[in-house]
């Protein structure tokens, strides 16, 4: 996006990081297991299932793979949550079909910024911890291992939808992803309309 280009370029690699987090993990250890862990824990599991399937790493599978990851975390995200908070005050003022635009291509600047990182899998675990609920929300800590021994905490905070939690913000070392949206969408649009933000969105997932 031109303007704070290099802000939202941190915002995506932070993104990629949070999924990555989220999704590569082999070696659990033993957590406070509550229902949105478990959610967490089975999306993981089938996931690395896909990415281990020696079916779907021969050449000319990528976009097979890329499909099934998709529709595998799919569920298990809020997308439409997620844009709104990210607009924050200014999700009020769009109409019904700005919103389903900006929903679509929120959606999509996020997935392509972490089907990368997926696919590049080296080793990260992730350890679970305390799982917190207070009515429909819920929130689960996890710790996140690297090769190198580097650790970096992730909370996952989810809303009760449809009998099911789905995540509609990742908290990368106290800085949330949806916050940090928020932030570079309200810089843009103090200085430009919602059609030009959405021109700009829609170059940067090119440029992706």
């Amino acid at each position: 996006m031109a303007g704070p280009a290099s802000g939202a370029c941190r915002v995506r690699l932070t993104t990629a990081l949070a999924i990555l987090a989220f999704a590569l993990c082999l070696f659990p250890s033993q957590s406070l297991a509550g229902d949105a862990t478990d959610q967490i824990r089975g999306a993981i599991d089938r996931t690395i299932g896909i990415l281990r399937d020696p079916a779907l790493t021969a050449k000319g599978k990528k976009e097979e793979r890329r499909g099934l990851l998709r529709k595998e975390i799919e569920p298990v995200f809020n997308f439409e949550e997620m844009a709104k908070r990210s607009l924050g005050p200014n999700w009020r003022d769009r109409t019904p079909e700005e919103r389903k635009q900006f929903v679509a291509l929120f959606r999509e600047l996020l997935e392509n910024s972490y089907l990368g990182k997926i696919e590049s899998y080296q080793g990260e675990v992730i350890r679970y911890g305390k799982e917190t609920v207070d009515g429909p929300y819920a929130q689960v800590k996890t710790l996140v291992v690297t090769t190198k021994g580097q650790e970096f905490p992730m909370d996952y905070r989810m809303l009760a939808d449809g009998g099911r939690y789905r995540i509609y913000d990742v908290v990368i070392e106290g800085i949330s992803l949806v916050g940090n949206y928020r932030s570079q969408f309200n810089s843009i649009l103090q200085k430009s309309s919602f059609r030009e933000m959405m021109d700009k969105l829609r170059a940067t997932i090119k440029k992706q």
